[in-house]
């Protein structure tokens, strides 16, 4: 089974590409730093108001997938190590689950740079934010993961927080098992907001399609989920959208919005699809559109390498980013699953 790990590497390097713009809210702003720049993906000095790491590193939505893309590379290594030369490795869920669950403590509980920065983090709601922190940014659904892992919780993500964590978490799982029937249980590890799963799903199927050959993958799924309630809303949002095409994505950014949280997120990444003719542009434009870009740029970047690997694979991005050569390593690997 040929793995689709390109799609993460893409998601990947779109989220390093906009990292240091990220969170910044005022476009006029986001503006006259960009001025004239043809190219402004990893900029070598940080503009995000609120934390500040080395650029060609990724924010706290695609580490998350990191941990879970090198989760399941260590349980296929240690499968194939123990049953060499037969076809099923027996790597369940329950397998990956339990692993996941430890390896999120590890990277981003105490002793983590994202534990020793979380009391600053906590305060920028309760006071003036003047200067961005030292160091990672840890998530609210991440946070409240590992309090739920701690209590023993059987569902573990947070239901508070309704972003885009989840998806982000559950990509790598998608890439290489594209598997629909365990998705929402992979993505509530670590957000479990039904809002969350909804438009994660959403996301994946549009990916899917994309991997598919489809001409359009958002045509299709308003073609295949048109008279589907649970994606009701979404269908009438993408619709909104099309219809909404002309619109300069800044505006529509504002518009749709800029936040992390959904159905904004979404909307305002299916305006940038529709209005891009290639990975980088579709990257460039979200950069520009400002606030959480990084969240955006994972989707966005898994769609544009599931339409074209050779977009990312053969472009000066790929060794920008940091995680690219350990997933690079993977994407011509074949697995007997």
């Amino acid at each position: 089974m040929k793995n689709n790990f390109h799609v993460f590497l893409g998601a990947t390097i779109g989220d390093a590409a906009a990292r240091p713009w990220h969170w910044v809210y005022y476009q006029k702003k986001l503006n006259s730093y960009i001025k004239n720049k043809k190219d402004f993906a990893f900029l070598k000095n940080n503009r995000s108001p609120f934390y500040n790491i080395k650029t060609g590193k990724v924010s706290g939505y695609n580490e998350v997938g990191q941990v879970m893309f090198n989760t399941i590379i260590r349980e296929i290594d240690l499968a194939k190590s123990n049953v060499f030369g037969q076809k099923n490795l027996n790597l369940t869920v329950k397998k990956i689950e339990r692993r996941f669950k430890t390896n999120v403590i590890k990277h981003f509980g105490q002793g983590s740079l994202f534990w020793k920065n979380l009391k600053t983090r906590n305060k920028y709601k309760k006071i003036k934010w003047t200067k961005p922190i030292n160091g990672p940014w840890i998530h609210q659904n991440v946070i409240d993961t590992i309090k739920n892992i701690k209590a023993k919780k059987k569902v573990t993500g947070s239901i508070k927080v309704n972003e885009s964590d989840g998806f982000c978490a559950a990509l790598p799982y998608f890439s290489i098992f594209n598997d629909f029937k365990n998705l929402k249980k992979v993505m509530s590890l670590i957000c479990a907001n039904p809002l969350s799963i909804k438009y994660g799903l959403a996301k994946f199927y549009i990916i899917s399609f994309a991997l598919k050959g489809y001409a359009s993958p958002i045509k299709e799924f308003l073609k295949k989920f048109n008279s589907n309630k649970y994606f009701k809303q979404i269908i009438s949002e993408i619709r909104e959208v099309i219809r909404l095409k002309s619109l300069n994505h800044q505006k529509a950014a504002k518009k749709f919005g800029m936040a992390c949280s959904y159905p904004g997120n979404f909307k305002t990444s299916i305006h940038v699809i529709l209005n891009s003719k290639s990975y980088k542009d579709a990257i460039l434009k979200t950069i520009r559109a400002g606030g959480c870009n990084c969240s955006r740029a994972n989707f966005i970047g898994a769609y544009f390498s599931a339409i074209n690997p050779n977009q990312i694979l053969n472009s000066n991005w790929l060794n920008k980013c940091s995680y690219s050569r350990a997933i690079s390593i993977y994407i011509s690997k074949q697995y007997l699953l």
